[in-house]
């Protein structure tokens, strides 16, 4: 019995070829944009989570907070401070700091003036290993800073190939403020471009030409092996509490592990992901509506075939499940087209991506839940499409339908 209404159903299908097109498409539109965006989102959220795992699980960002806009703690009421540095220092289970300055300079290249973000890079050894690990920084052409260098700097590789008209090549000579510095590294392509386009300062020259003394824009702590990083996070917020003078819950400074930050950053991913599937679920009632509107028409064409099945011994519930099945049958079929189109969007997103970064920052990632939930979706929603036209073909008089 089954496989007479699937048969019925695709036969009634394929006389209406480009009706049925036109009735899935909205449906597979959908269906293809929730897949991709959804893939997408997720491959971005396993790429974050593992840069996040590379970074390690024993380091602490501390920013101070406040009205300022532009990089993390610039423009703020009360900056860190180097004093804010020795403090936490001293904080029980704390193994290593850094501070870095993050600023905006004025960047001259032949002739061709721009305006950019720098970093710091420390002096100390330990302290060099530390943002050499943690920011991932591996040269492709010349050396990392070292110990002593003052007016030499490192670039990423997007700045060096992209930034100025013309590249800037190892021993290139860059104007920062007014200041000449000579590259003396670059660095080879990591996939984040905020990293790749890069340019990187030592410190004390840093502070030197933005006469900055005492000020940093953040600072990173490392925690020792085996310490209680929650327990050391609340260490360093009570000791800074007392030494910036400030009560608790009205601290102008935060302190962030990797898992808050990771939180963070998922949170407004499926902020991002929700809007955007959000606008892909518009496609997704427009095909709803269009797959009512073709079995409303199915139902008033086939008046008098209804009449007949009636006339021999049709019961209303066999009427309505046919209908049932056929909008069922547009919706998923639609739906498995719309999830083989998602793939291909987002495979070829990934693709394209990796030829611009080279490498997989923005990659796809698919789940059974993903693909099987879309596809289920799609037919709830052809299915929920067709109830009442089938409830109306199950309500019509034999007699009267026969007559038509």
């Amino acid at each position: 019995m089954i496989r007479d209404y699937f048969s019925l159903v695709y036969k009634s299908a394929k006389q209406r070829k480009l009706r049925s097109w036109l009735t899935m498409m909205g449906i597979f539109i959908g269906i293809a944009a929730v897949v991709a965006l959804i893939s997408l989102s997720q491959g971005l959220q396993a790429t974050i989570s593992t840069q996040f795992m590379k970074l390690g699980s024993d380091k602490l960002v501390v920013q101070a907070t406040g009205s300022g806009l532009g990089p993390p703690g610039t423009g703020v009421a009360v900056p860190l401070t180097i004093n804010d540095k020795e403090t936490i220092k001293k904080v029980s289970g704390v193994d290593l700091v850094v501070g870095r300055l993050l600023r905006i300079v004025k960047l001259e290249f032949e002739e061709e003036v721009k305006y950019s973000y720098v970093v710091s890079f420390p002096e100390g050894n330990r302290e060099t290993e530390l943002v050499v690990q943690a920011n991932n920084y591996n040269i492709e052409e010349g050396r990392v800073l070292e110990k002593g260098d003052k007016y030499q700097v490192m670039v990423g590789q997007s700045f060096s190939e992209d930034f100025f008209g013309h590249r800037i090549g190892l021993r290139g000579k860059i104007s920062v403020q007014d200041k000449e510095f000579k590259v003396v590294g670059i660095l080879k392509k990591s996939g984040n471009p905020q990293q790749d386009s890069t340019l990187v300062v030592p410190e004390a020259a840093l502070r030197e030409i933005l006469s900055v003394e005492e000020e940093y824009d953040l600072i990173v702590a490392k925690v020792q092996s085996g310490e209680d990083l929650s327990l050391v996070t609340e260490n360093i917020k009570k000791d800074l509490r007392t030494f910036r003078q400030v009560d608790k819950g009205k601290e102008d400074f935060s302190v962030q592990t990797p898992e808050s930050l990771l939180a963070t950053l998922n949170n407004i991913l499926l902020i991002i992901e929700g809007v955007l599937v959000g606008i892909a679920a518009i496609s997704l009632l427009v095909g709803g509506v269009g797959i009512m509107n073709t079995m409303f028409t199915s139902v008033l064409e086939r008046t008098k075939e209804i009449g007949i099945m009636k006339a021999i011994g049709a019961k209303n519930s066999e009427i309505m499940l046919l209908f049932l099945i056929e909008s069922g049958f547009l919706g998923l079929v639609g739906g498995v087209i719309g999830v083989i189109f998602g793939l291909v969007i987002s495979k070829s997103v990934e693709l394209i991506a990796f030829q611009i970064y080279e490498s997989l920052l923005i990659q796809a990632h698919f789940s059974f839940w993903l693909l099987g939930g879309a596809l289920l979706f799609a037919f709830l929603v052809g299915t929920l499409s067709g109830v009442y036209p089938a409830h109306r073909a199950a309500k019509l008089n034999p007699i009267e339908a026969l007559r038509k």
